[in-house]
């Protein structure tokens, strides 16, 4: 089976819109996904708004009833946020294809307890699937009520500790990063690793997925040390030597810290034209591709070409340009609209949502595990003269075997 393609009007061509034809058992969507590593790194919400209860809205007009939860009335740049993805949601409604979905948008103000009372709204009012939440703080209790009704959950968290059976998290999640980076270094056979790590919650979950993978693709952690945040000195200077003797040299950080560990590196003697620097797709970032220091360097992130063209045309619907993270409600809802249109009573139930073909999407392919984790297909990049070029082509499907 396959879904009725969009109109070819021009309107659909990490830091992705899903193709009509879907990977997995027929099913086919479009979509854009986004946000390589999102500002919500593990659920770390702003101040929650109040926990009334909140009017909702609704967008679109088909028979089939989904909840849309987001912290609308969050304080700073969350409702900002909030809002962007909201504006990506109707686009999606926009130009999918007569989806016959209507969209219920509820406001979590950012809370647990705004979370549990938008999902229990939701349910009540007939919504079939939840997509949503964007904090952990409220993806937590949303999923308990969902899971309790019967409910999915597509939420948008990149905490992977409150996924679970039937809650799904569509964000970017940092195992893939590494997965994908260290597997591509292999290949290169570069089979000896020595890193650095933020002593952060982001840190560690990098570290236990940096050890696993190291060891499936049979390499070797020939060092490995945690440093504080802007002190990186003695944990340089624990691995120094080692480094210099390692295929690859890890630093799974944002420019300022990566770029402190960087040149303490280098005044140890570590020669980056022999061992490369890796990173994750924090390194997805014009500061790090301008910086010199960097040169060389590969990373793991998303080929940006589709959220370009997303880009394009929420700033042609809104005139404003979208968050990173506007694409994963954007994908949400053109997965759902597709599933809705292909799949029957069976739609959202577990085996749909967790085919292991996945779906395709602008930033690459990827797919829901049945532990609520997903997984995705990233490009590699290599940064050089100032920016980043793709040396290692997102993968086009995944093993299924």
């Amino acid at each position: 089976m396959r879904t009725p393609k969009r109109a070819e009007d021009g309107t659909l061509s990490r830091r992705t819109a899903l193709r009509l034809a879907g990977l997995g058992a027929g099913i086919g969507v479009s979509a854009t996904l986004g946000g390589c590593q999102s500002a919500n790194m593990f659920g770390d919400a702003p101040p929650a708004g109040p926990a009334e209860s909140k009017p909702s809205m609704s967008i679109g007009t088909g028979s089939v009833r989904v909840g849309l939860i987001l912290p609308l009335t969050a304080s700073g740049n969350a409702g900002s946020a909030a809002q962007s993805l909201k504006n990506a949601a109707e686009l999606a409604i926009a130009e999918f294809n007569a989806p016959d979905i209507s969209l219920i948008v509820k406001d979590d103000g950012g809370s647990a307890q705004g979370g549990q009372q938008a999902a229990e709204q939701a349910i009540s009012e007939g919504c079939e699937i939840i997509l949503g939440p964007l904090f952990a703080v409220a993806v937590r209790p949303a999923g308990q009520i969902a899971r309790q009704r019967g409910v999915p959950v597509i939420a948008f968290s990149t905490d992977a500790q409150v996924a679970s059976r039937g809650v799904h998290l569509l964000s970017f999640l940092p195992a893939s990063d590494v997965d994908r980076i260290v597997g591509y270094a292999a290949e290169q056979r570069r089979k000896s690793f020595a890193a650095l790590l933020p002593d952060t919650a982001y840190g560690q979950v990098v570290e236990a997925e940096f050890q696993q993978a190291v060891a499936k693709n049979n390499g070797r952690v020939l060092g490995l040390a945690r440093y504080a945040a802007g002190n990186p000195a003695a944990a340089v200077a624990q691995v120094s030597a080692v480094a210099r003797q390692a295929d690859c040299m890890f630093v799974p950080d944002g420019h300022t810290a990566a770029a402190a560990v960087v040149t303490q590196l280098r005044a140890t003697g570590l020669d980056t034209s022999r061992t490369v620097l890796i990173g994750t797709g924090l390194w997805d970032d014009p500061a790090v591709h301008r910086n010199p220091a960097f040169n060389g360097a590969w990373y793991a992130a998303p080929d940006n070409t589709g959220f370009r063209g997303f880009a394009q045309r929420y700033r042609a619907k809104f005139g404003s340009e979208p968050v990173r993270t506007a694409s994963l409600s954007y994908d949400a809802v053109s997965l759902v609209a597709a599933l809705v249109k292909t799949q029957g009573a069976q739609r959202f139930s577990e085996g749909v949502l967790t085919n292991p073909s996945g779906f395709s999407g602008i930033d690459g392919i990827f797919r829901f595990k049945s532990d609520g984790t997903s997984e995705r297909g990233l490009a590699v990049h290599q940064i050089g003269n100032g920016a980043a070029r793709i040396i290692s082509p997102s993968p086009r499907s995944f093993t299924t075997a």
